[in-house]
């Protein structure tokens, strides 16, 4: 959504800056919870141990549409469709990890390079802190860290450990700022054959989004549950924090110049210390030769951000090295994406049209709330160890006036119609 909040069009960055930018860079194999889970070592007089590990995509999406980009951030320059039918930017990344670790002290460091908002693949610190395992059972971490938000949050740009291409735009492109700074505690306990890990998180965030933009999101609070039993994975959570940003900050200072009910609408849209919530719940079952997964979440702040719930559910089946799969995703949103804005009753002529050219302008950046539905269908190939190659199909469908996910929309896009995309992905881990 914040995609469209920024004018003119911006190049699309070469994939080779993404090499370029981290060829001498590793990164991780594996999710963070597994790259940094290390119990207190007996033995420190050997020193530290040191790992070095990789991953990355390298994919291509074309989609059909002319109006619109298809995307698979908010957080990218562009994508798929207006920009070009054929795209490199939307799921191509490169990573480095480097862990450390001695006795019952280890640290992380992961870099991550993909297409930003201002179109470049500058390299970006995604975690880095250092974790005290105080007993078998309770660590505690400080430093950035994953937000643990959602069933992949800490492995969610790393596309060899999930089925398809990408996680799903609906439900984890409501969070799209994917880490904090701050401390973390886990606790993990067992209940019979049943395992708990309790998570509970606190820090800030700044994301520059270029064009001299900034958001910030500040008194971050959170708490995560995670279950195992079997094939069986569940994971509950719920955080809140203060948002701010200049986003459309022009906007409001022209809105504030219409007396009480300008300011009013300033109030109600800027974003301005304004607290955002967000809950999710999902649960994967996987026995080996088939699995199933879903998952929801519910976002809301009083802004112009607005909030919304989204939902998917995906299956496959692994037949040897080819896992054909199958997905539903929804989103919808849970306030109005449209303002009569200020009123021109009474206003002179000239004013007036001044007026109606910002109440089109609000109108424009609600719309970018998102309301969409997405059927999509896949086939993984394990090529070789560590090597996976996908090929998906999605039809893509913004509803109810809104823009959907999609990003870059012209003055032609139409709500209501249905883009086809089509994305190949080569996922590998060393």
């Amino acid at each position: 959504m914040l995609s469209h909040y920024f004018p003119g069009r911006l190049l699309s960055a070469a994939f080779a800056t993404c090499v370029l930018a981290c060829t001498p860079l590793y990164a991780q194999a594996q999710t963070q919870g597994e790259a940094q889970a290390a119990d207190p070592a007996p033995d420190t007089a050997a020193g530290p141990t040191w790992k070095l590990s990789g991953f990355g995509t390298l994919g291509v999406v074309h989609s059909n549409s002319r109006e619109a980009d298809f995307s698979s951030s908010i957080l990218r320059a562009s994508g798929a469709g207006v920009s070009g039918s054929w795209s490199p930017d939307v799921d191509s990344r490169l990573g480095a990890q480097l862990d450390v670790s001695q006795g019952a002290w280890s640290g992380v460091l992961q870099v991550i390079s993909e297409q930003r908002l201002n179109g470049s693949y500058h390299p970006r610190v995604e975690w880095a802190n250092i974790k005290y395992q105080m007993t078998p059972d309770l660590a505690v971490r400080v430093g950035r860290i994953a937000l643990p938000v959602f069933l992949g949050a800490e492995s969610r740009k790393v596309g060899y450990t999930i089925p398809w291409v990408r996680t799903p735009v609906e439900v984890y492109g409501a969070l799209p700022i994917s880490s904090s700074d701050g401390v973390d505690a886990t606790w993990r306990w067992n209940a019979g054959a049943v395992r708990h890990a309790t998570q509970v998180f606190s820090g800030s965030t700044d994301q520059d989004l270029g064009f001299g933009l900034q958001i910030d999101a500040e008194n971050i609070l959170g708490l995560s549950h995670s279950i195992d039993y079997g094939p069986l994975t569940v994971r509950l959570s719920a955080a809140r924090a203060r948002l701010n940003t200049d986003i459309a900050a022009d906007l409001f200072a022209a809105l504030r110049m219409f007396g009480p009910q300008g300011q009013m609408l300033a109030e109600r849209y800027a974003i301005v210390d304004k607290r955002v919530t967000m809950i999710s719940a999902g649960a994967s079952y996987d026995p080996g030769a088939w699995f199933v997964t879903a998952e929801t979440g519910r976002t809301r702040t009083d802004s112009l951000l607005g909030g919304g719930t989204s939902v998917y559910v995906g299956a496959g089946w692994r037949q040897g090295a080819f896992t054909p799969y199958v997905g539903y995703a929804q989103i919808r949103a849970d306030v109005k994406t449209s303002d009569p804005g200020l009123s021109l009753a009474g206003l002179p002529p000239p004013v007036a049209a001044g007026a109606a050219q910002i109440n089109g302008a609000l109108n424009t950046l609600l719309a970018t709330i998102p309301i969409q539905t997405t059927w999509s269908t896949g086939v993984r190939w394990d090529v070789a160890a560590d090597v996976a190659l996908k090929l998906q199909f999605e039809s893509v469908r913004p509803r109810g006036g809104s823009r959907g996910t999609l990003i870059n929309s012209t003055p032609a896009f139409r709500s209501d119609r249905t883009t086809s995309v089509t994305s190949i992905a080569l996922d590998f881990v060393f």
